[in-house]
C-alpha cells in the first residue's frame, strides 16, 4: 500500500470501506495499513496518543484469512480500521490514561459494553485518541499528551472532549471514531471539525463495565 492509495481509500466512507472488504477488492489488511500511513502522515494533529498497531494487524490479519468477510457472519463494518477515544471506551490489556497524568500507566482490565459492541461489527481497532483529563473540558489539551490540532486550522480548537476522534475522521485518518458525550463531548468537536457527531438520546448505550461512554458516536 503506497501513500497515494492509502489517501486515495481516505475518501471512501466507513459503509464503503465495509463493501470494499466484503467484496475481497481491498483486504482488511490492506485497509488497516492505509490507515496506519494516514495516521503516520498527520501526527503533528497529535489527535491519535496511543497506537495499538501490532493489535489492529492480527484483528485484520484473522478477518481475511478466515473468510468472514465474505459471508453472513461478518458485521456490517467488518475490516474498517476504526480509533476509540481514550476515555470511557476501555479496551482490555490497552492503557487508557483519560488524559490524566495520575492514570498515565494504567492499563484497562475489561472491554467496555461499547467496545464489545464496536468488535461485534467487525470494526478493527487500532489505536486511542486525545481527550482532555477526565473529559472535563471542551478543548482537547491534556498536560499529559499537549494539545490536538484541528485539521482545518491550527488556530482552531477541534472542541473536546472527543476533540482527538473528531481531528482524526475530519483528517481523514479513519472514516469512524469513537467519543462519549455528557454536555457536549461530541457536539462540540463534530461542530468545530465539520463532521458528523451522533449522540443517541440517553439510557440508549449501555455504562457497564465501569461508566463506559455516556453516549456514543461514529
Amino acid at each position: 500500500m503506497d501513500s497515494s492509495s492509502a489517501f486515495e481509500l481516505a475518501a471512501t466512507d466507513a459503509i464503503g470501506q465495509a463493501a470494499l472488504a466484503a467484496s475481497g477488492e481491498v483486504s482488511a489488511v490492506e485497509l488497516l495499513e492505509a490507515a496506519i500511513i494516514r495516521v503516520e502522515a498527520t501526527r503533528t494533529l497529535n489527535a491519535v496518543i496511543t497506537d495499538l498497531f501490532d493489535r489492529g494487524r492480527a484483528q485484520a490479519a484473522a478477518l481475511d484469512e478466515s473468510g468472514v468477510l465474505r459471508n453472513e457472519q461478518a458485521g456490517p463494518l467488518a475490516g474498517v480500521p476504526f480509533l476509540l477515544k481514550d476515555l470511557g471506551a476501555a479496551l482490555a490489556g490497552a492503557r487508557e490514561a483519560m488524559g490524566s497524568r495520575a492514570l498515565r500507566d494504567h492499563v484497562a482490565t475489561e472491554n467496555a459494553w461499547t467496545v464489545d459492541r464496536y468488535l461485534d461489527a467487525g470494526l478493527v481497532v487500532f489505536g486511542k485518541t486525545n481527550t482532555p483529563e477526565w473529559g472535563n473540558h471542551c478543548t482537547t489539551e491534556p498536560l499529559l499528551f499537549g494539545p490536538t490540532v484541528n485539521p482545518w486550522s491550527p488556530t482552531v480548537t477541534p472542541g473536546g472532549s472527543s476533540g482527538g476522534s473528531a481531528a482524526a475522521v475530519a483528517a481523514g485518518v479513519v472514516p469512524a471514531a469513537s467519543g462519549g458525550d455528557g454536555t457536549g463531548s461530541i457536539r462540540v468537536p463534530a461542530s468545530c471539525c465539520g463532521v458528523v457527531g451522533l449522540k443517541p438520546r440517553r439510557g440508549r448505550s449501555s455504562f457497564a463495565p465501569d461508566g463506559g461512554h455516556a453516549s456514543k458516536a461514529s
